[in-house]
């Protein structure tokens, strides 16, 4: 059955780029999984590092934009708690994403999870003024003297805000830096980016029906031993829209699936060169469904073909 699409899907030789990927699944290193539903999330190793990261992260656009002491908060309370009982860690913000900064500080210090959370934020500023204000604000609202991972959101001015990460991953205030974009549009400037410069992670587009990104840069993010985090799995939701009354292939109960959303994202770090995936929500019901794509065993390659096939327009 095919799914009708917002755009034309790549040709015939993306769709092996992809599958051609995943031969080198066990070079990509430690992947852990375990049969029960209750087992530990599947985990992946940083290259720069070796530190191992939870496949299943969490976006905050939109969701975690609300305001402190709210109904919608308090469902983000319980979020928090399914999502650091259910063993993820990387949290992804941004100082773009309206009060999400200030929401994910306000949950880390009151629930006691600072410890237990990989906080990826971004610079997202026009000069070096502009972004050391920026950085001391997001640190402020965070209410954290440091964070896991600095990146240059949406490669904004990224030459000097790239500078200025390292900077401050040499102060220690960062451990990690990056860049990240969300569109077909960035991924030839990030292959060059990739191609130029030592990088420890990346943040990108990919989902079923948007698979530009293993084309190029999934690859080479391998090749270069960079850690790569995948936001945009769902399309910003419009996946839903076309699955809406969809059954689920025959197979997925092989792969441990019992959801869209599990598919979706199970689909995206099926991929050997992706890290972790950030879905974002503010739903608990959603959460806990979400990380059960992080468990069990990975799609093969096959299986993947024929969701690409299926979403292909």
């Amino acid at each position: 059955m095919h799914c009708p699409s917002r755009r034309r899907f790549l040709d015939s030789a993306l769709a092996t780029s992809v599958v051609a990927g995943l031969g080198a699944l066990a070079g990509v290193g430690p992947l852990f999984a375990a049969p029960a539903a209750s087992a530990p999330l599947l985990t992946r190793p940083i290259p720069s590092s070796g530190e191992q990261l939870p496949v299943i992260g969490a976006g905050t656009s939109g969701s975690y934009d609300v305001a402190i002491g709210s109904p919608e908060y308090a469902q983000l309370q319980q979020v928090a708690k399914i999502f650091f009982d259910g063993g993820a860690r990387l949290i992804d913000t941004s100082p773009n994403y309206g009060r999400s900064d200030e929401v994910v500080g306000s949950l880390l210090h009151d629930g006691g999870w600072r410890d237990k959370a990989f906080i990826a934020t971004k610079i997202a500023a026009d000069s070096r003024q502009a972004a050391e204000a920026q950085w001391a604000e997001s640190l402020h609202r965070l209410r954290t003297d440091k964070v896991e991972l600095l990146q240059v959101h949406n490669l904004r001015d990224w030459q000097n805000q790239l500078a200025y990460a390292r900077e401050l991953k040499a102060q220690g205030k960062t451990k990690y830096v990056g860049v990240t974009h969300y569109t077909d549009a960035g991924l030839p400037e990030l292959e060059r980016i990739l191609r130029g410069e030592k990088l420890d992670f990346i943040q990108i587009h990919y989902s079923v029906n948007s698979t530009g990104a293993a084309q190029t840069v999934l690859p080479l993010a391998q090749d270069k031993g960079v850690a790569v985090i995948i936001n945009r799995a769902f399309d910003d939701g419009k996946l839903f829209a076309m699955v809406k009354d969809v059954p689920l292939p025959a197979w997925a109960a092989e792969a441990g699936v019992t959801s869209w959303a599990q598919m979706f994202l199970k689909f995206a770090i099926s991929h050997p060169a992706v890290t972790v995936v950030v879905p974002a929500t503010g739903k608990p019901e959603r959460q806990l469904d979400q990380l059960k794509a992080g468990r069990g065993p990975l799609l093969s390659a096959a299986q993947q073909q024929e969701l690409v096939r299926q979403f292909a327009a």
